[in-house]
């Protein structure tokens, strides 16, 4: 139902016009000057004003620039009715703002069909701004989503490049190792037998022996290759660490272990972890409970892990290089990340908490906005937060939280539906 605004200062026109608009079903309010006209606009916003012009103290053209000024009317469709048929009249009344004019006396027909004509434009008009602002979003989103794709697609194909290039140096090694194990074998065996057969073996042989400790080469060779060969098993388990983080998605949610995804996230991060110029070690505490199985874009999920570890790794750092500033010495640092399942719920929960220095409650409210960040210029985008919200509240039909209070910490909590019993 359409609100109707008439303004006239003649009882007579006044009362013609609302019964003529509440015949055909418009809620109608009257004023009888300029002042009370104004008052009644910004109490209510109607939906159209019928102005006259002509009318003591505040003529309609000053009303209309009055609501045309102020942001809470200026929208306000404004048709003038008046007595006034010259071509300057009615050329200022479209200046000052207004969107028709009927000249006095009119024809209702008329009235009805311009009053009707505005209302539909004005609808019309609100339909396709909502419409306009709805595809803005999606299109706000899509490049959201695209612009961290591509860097994560990026990150995923540099990973995946170095894992492929290692795999082949580590195969040569770790078979090396296994070679050179032998043959140490069969060379120390082969001295055995020499020692055995020729218990007097000249001077030269003994003291050369003596020289190069051949007893201590029989008790070490061993344990440096095994632990060359434990080196190898490392660098393997890196490699397909560093694997499972770059794998792509498909076009299907699949089933995943999530503590696999949230350990080859941290070995991408490690780097970042160990202690620097302004700070000591930031310590990673694990406390993986039981997951029952949960379908998922692991690739994306990966994703929400490396934003969120990383801002806290970004924080620490910002939070040392300061205390560093102000000659204090640096405080421990550490990141609990903490997994476990919600039976009564059908969910899984991943906790991911730092000690650091926490948000004010301004800032918590908005830090999953659209390009909103609290660091330096050049130093964030405000688009990882926001994307991570994305993935888990539309691509995987959870939700992600944060508490937080200023010099406690944070924590951010992501719920994701499980599928299943906990598997033993």
């Amino acid at each position: 139902m359409s609100d109707l605004l008439i303004v006239d200062d003649t009882p007579n026109n006044l009362r013609l016009l609302m019964d003529l608009m509440v015949d055909q079903g418009y809620d109608v309010r009257t004023a009888t000057n300029g002042k009370m006209a104004l008052r009644s606009a910004q109490a209510s916003i109607p939906d159209l004003i019928l102005l006259d012009i002509n009318m003591p103290n505040m003529d309609g053209y000053e009303v209309c620039q009055q609501l045309k000024a102020n942001p809470k009317t200026q929208l306000v469709p404004v048709i003038f009715l008046s007595a006034l048929s010259e071509v300057l009249d009615k050329v200022k009344a479209f200046e000052v703002g207004g969107i028709d004019y009927v000249t006095k006396p009119f024809q209702v027909e008329e009235v009805l069909v311009r009053v009707k004509t505005q209302l539909t434009l004005c609808q019309m008009k609100r339909q396709l701004e909502q419409t306009i602002e709805v595809q803005s979003t999606e299109l706000d989103r899509a490049q959201l989503q695209l612009i961290q794709s591509e860097k994560m697609a990026s990150l995923g194909n540099m990973v995946a490049g170095v894992a492929h290039e290692l795999n082949n140096p580590i195969g040569f090694l770790s078979g090396s190792v296994r070679n050179a194990q032998t043959y140490i074998k069969d060379l120390f065996g082969h001295i055995d037998l020499y020692e055995e057969l020729c218990p007097d073996s000249p001077k030269a042989i003994q003291e050369d022996a003596e020289d190069i400790d051949l007893d201590f080469l029989r008790e070490d060779i061993p344990k440096l290759l095994d632990s060359m060969n434990g080196a190898m098993v490392r660098m393997r388990n890196i490699s397909t660490s560093l694997r499972v983080f770059s794998r792509a998605d498909t076009d299907e949610k699949t089933s995943a272990d999530l503590h696999e995804s949230l350990d080859s996230t941290l070995l991408i991060l490690k780097y970042r972890l160990k202690a620097n110029d302004n700070r000591p070690d930031i310590d990673i505490v694990r406390d993986y409970g039981e997951l029952s199985p949960v379908q998922c874009f692991p690739g994306q999920l990966n994703q929400v892990f490396m934003n969120i570890l990383a801002n806290a790794i970004d924080m620490f750092d910002e939070v040392a290089q300061s205390a560093a500033l102000d000659g204090l010495k640096p405080q421990p640092q550490a990141i609990t990340i903490q997994t476990r399942t919600l039976t009564e719920q059908s969910a899984i929960e991943i906790l991911i908490r730092d000690n650091g220095k926490g948000m004010s409650e301004a800032v918590r409210s908005r830090i999953f906005d659209r390009l909103y960040t609290t660091k330096g210029v050049g130093k964030g985008t405000g688009l990882g937060l926001a994307i991570s919200q994305q993935i888990v509240v539309e691509a995987h039909d959870g939700e992600i939280t944060v508490s937080s209070e200023l010099g406690q910490g944070s924590e951010f909590c992501i719920r994701l539906p499980s599928i299943g019993e906990i598997s033993r």
